[in-house]
C-alpha cells in the first residue's frame, strides 16, 4: 500500500542527497521513478535537484499549471519524488494524496519544516497534515554540537529576523541552529 512520506529538516542535512539516492536505488532495480522540484527553487537552475556534493539531475518542474497527477497516470513510475516541498501550495499537495491513494504510487517529499522566522511553510503545513509518514532528517548546529531546528537567516554576515517568508539562498543566507543558538544571536529572551 503507497504512502505519502514527508520527510523534513533544516538545511544542510543531505535532503537533495536522499532523493538521489533514492531515485538511484530505483533505477538500479531497473525501477522508474518521477522526479519534481518547484519552480521557485532556481538556485542551480530551473529544474534541477542538486546537492551541495555536487550531485545534479533534471527535475520536472511544478508550478501552477503542471498536472502532477496526469504525469503520474500517464508515465505509471513506481516511485514519486519531490524536492524543496515546503514551496508547494496545499492543492499540490492534496494532488500528492490522490497520486498515492488513487494510482496505488508512493510519494516521497522532501523539504524544510519552517521558515528563518520559525514559522510553517505553507507546504510544510499541508504536508505536516496530510502525510501518512513523518519523518525528520537530523541536522547540526552550526555553532554547537545539539540537533538544528531552526534557520538563521544572515544578512551582510549578521543574523535578522525579518522580512519576505521566502528569499532562495543557501549558506550565504541561511545556517541551520539549534533552538538555544537561535535565541542567543537573534536575543531572543
Amino acid at each position: 500500500m503507497a504512502q505519502l512520506y514527508f520527510r523534513y529538516s533544516t538545511m544542510n542535512a543531505g535532503k537533495s542527497t536522499e532523493i538521489l539516492k533514492i531515485a538511484h536505488n530505483y533505477e538500479e532495480q531497473n525501477k522508474h521513478v518521477l522526479l519534481f522540484t518547484p519552480a521557485l527553487d532556481d538556485r542551480f537552475g530551473r529544474g534541477q535537484i542538486t546537492s551541495r556534493m555536487g550531485f545534479q539531475r533534471e527535475a520536472q518542474i511544478i508550478d501552477a499549471g503542471t498536472d502532477m497527477l496526469g504525469l503520474a497516470r500517464e508515465a505509471k513510475p513506481d516511485c514519486l519524488l519531490v524536492d524543496e516541498g515546503q514551496f508547494l501550495t496545499r492543492a499540490q499537495v492534496i494532488l500528492l494524496t490522490r497520486i498515492v491513494d488513487e494510482l496505488n504510487i508512493p510519494v516521497i517529499v522532501y523539504g524544510l519544516k519552517n521558515d528563518y522566522r520559525n514559522r510553517l511553510f505553507s507546504g510544510s503545513e499541508a504536508l505536516l497534515l496530510l502525510a501518512d509518514k513523518i519523518e525528520e532528517v537530523k541536522a547540526v548546529c552550526w555553532y554547537c554540537t545539539k540537533k538544528a531546528t531552526m534557520l538563521l537567516k544572515l544578512k551582510d554576515g549578521r543574523p535578522v529576523g525579518e522580512g519576505p517568508q521566502i528569499e532562495i539562498g543557501g549558506n550565504d543566507k541561511y545556517i541551520s541552529v539549534c533552538r538555544k543558538c537561535y535565541g542567543q544571536k537573534l536575543e531572543i529572551k
